[in-house]
């Protein structure tokens, strides 16, 4: 137990005094003891005596009350697996050939064609070559290449599937005008060509969408799940005491609350080169430097909480998504209990369906569709369920490989749904989906500050796998 104490302050670059250690190895959990003891010392401690841990526990009589016994969390197996075909990891394929690309947009067309075929609403739908010959009412499936306004107020959209392309025609006088449209997802609709054959106008348009239908069951779990996005180890702007302060209530309260895991939504450091002029904001400028001083942090958290971490696009993985798991080279200093897996990526812990998606495809939504921003990621996040698409726009700011299957598609409606990468906190409820934005961990940076933007910090969302109740811990007050 003694190196285990010392090894704890060794890793907060602490020495302890003899007295101080004696008075540490009296407590009857000298591992918690010292733990509190550090969170609460100033940032410029290094050697610690009898007084300064007497006044670091000052008035926190938790530390000398006498133990209340703990029942041990041994009893709860912990049930969490990747749902097959959701990761990237290990079966990339792409090559960036044009082959590769159809591949991809058939891929998507066909997955989300069924999808919207499977509405009570629809039905099966024409092709649209053969559509555009009938004199009478049809529905069709198709991929929006372009949306134009016309000079009149009407609305003109491309739509092409594995036949051929046509224009739908929407009037300015038609309910459907005021309808977002948005390039590449996948649309059905209902409608009629023109006699001369040349537009398809549009009566009815149906999106993939999660049924009516669809609601959380309640089970008889009892453990939940938590979430740390946008971590950015390395970072001057990283938020250290509040960190602490969430891994002293994690240390204090997870085995009573069961929070038997947590998922890392990506950006857990903040990388090299990610934009110019960033080697003026970090502490810390090498890469394989952060993600060792990641796991340092990690073994914080309690054994008992099984862990899974995915990268955004401050980690060192590739840019373009699906993303990856971390390479090896990066992955060897972290403790068993964590999870490496792609961006993004679907799980399944105890019965739940858990979406976990870093969010950079936020940014083309933004840019795209007027009514969406950047202070209401939740708005964005129902988009994302309403086409059932993650990132359906190609070619804008957020790259996107061409690989075998589109790996953005959300073909399996999730029981959560979490984001980052816009450093928001929020939580909303859509067709039974808990949807959460998940915070960060850095305060306001530079280029937020550029832009007027102010993140949510510090501020870890936790939702009971039985219940579905979300809980926003702010450990900012």
């Amino acid at each position: 137990m003694r190196e285990e104490v010392l090894s704890a302050a060794a890793r907060k670059n602490v020495f302890l005094s003899p007295e101080a250690l004696e008075m540490v190895l009296s407590n009857s959990h000298p591992i918690d003891f010292i733990n509190t003891v550090l969170t609460k010392l100033s940032e410029n401690s290094m050697f610690v005596t009898k007084k300064d841990v007497m006044d670091a526990i000052a008035g926190d009589t938790v530390i000398y009350a006498p133990q209340k016994t703990i029942k041990v969390q041994n009893s709860h197996k912990l049930d969490i697996s990747v749902v097959p075909g959701t990761d990237v990891t290990g079966d990339s394929t792409c090559e960036g050939k044009i082959e590769d690309f159809a591949n991809y947009f058939r891929n998507r067309y066909y997955t989300l064609r069924k999808i919207i075929e499977k509405r009570k609403d629809f039905g099966s739908a024409m092709p649209i070559e053969k559509a555009m010959r009938m004199d009478r009412e049809t529905k069709i499936i198709g991929i929006i290449y372009e949306k134009k306004d016309t000079k009149n107020g009407h609305v003109i959209l491309k739509v092409e599937d594995e036949t051929t392309m046509c224009s739908v025609f929407i009037s300015k006088d038609s309910p459907l005008i005021g309808e977002t449209f948005i390039n590449d997802e996948v649309i059905g609709i209902a409608g009629k060509p023109t006699s001369n054959k040349e537009l398809y106008i549009a009566n009815e348009i149906y999106h993939p969408d999660v049924p009516s239908s669809n609601k959380w069951v309640p089970s008889d779990s009892s453990a939940s799940v938590a979430f740390l996005s946008d971590v950015h180890i390395g970072s001057y702007t990283f938020l250290e005491n509040n960190w602490k302060k969430m891994i002293a209530w994690l240390k204090a309260n997870s085995t009573e609350k069961e929070i038997d895991y947590i998922v890392f939504p990506g950006d857990v450091v903040d990388g090299i080169g990610v934009f110019p002029g960033q080697e003026e904001e970090l502490t810390v400028d090498n890469i394989y430097d952060q993600y060792s001083m990641l796991s340092e942090y990690l073994k914080d958290i309690p054994d008992h909480i099984q862990m899974v971490i995915h990268p955004g696009n401050h980690d060192a993985v590739r840019l373009a998504e699906p993303q990856p798991a971390l390479p090896e080279i990066f992955r060897k200093s972290f403790d068993s209990n964590i999870m490496m897996v792609g961006n993004p990526i679907t799980l399944n812990i105890e019965g739940r369906t858990v979406l976990s998606y870093h969010g950079k495809g936020i940014d083309d939504w933004i840019a795209g569709v007027r009514e969406l921003t950047y202070e209401d990621p939740l708005k964005v996040m129902k988009n994302m369920m309403i086409r059932r698409h993650l990132a359906p726009m190609y070619g804008q700011r957020n790259a996107l490989a061409p690989e075998k299957k589109d790996y953005l598609i959300i073909d399996r409606v999730p029981d959560i749904f979490v984001s980052g990468h816009v450093h928001g906190a929020g939580t909303m409820e859509y067709k039974g989906i808990r949807m959460i934005n998940a915070s960060s961990w850095q305060s306001q940076t530079e280029y937020q500050k550029m832009h007027n933007f102010n993140p949510d910090p510090g501020i870890m969302p936790i939702v009971g796998l039985g219940t579905g109740k979300t809980t926003m811990m702010n450990f900012m007050k």
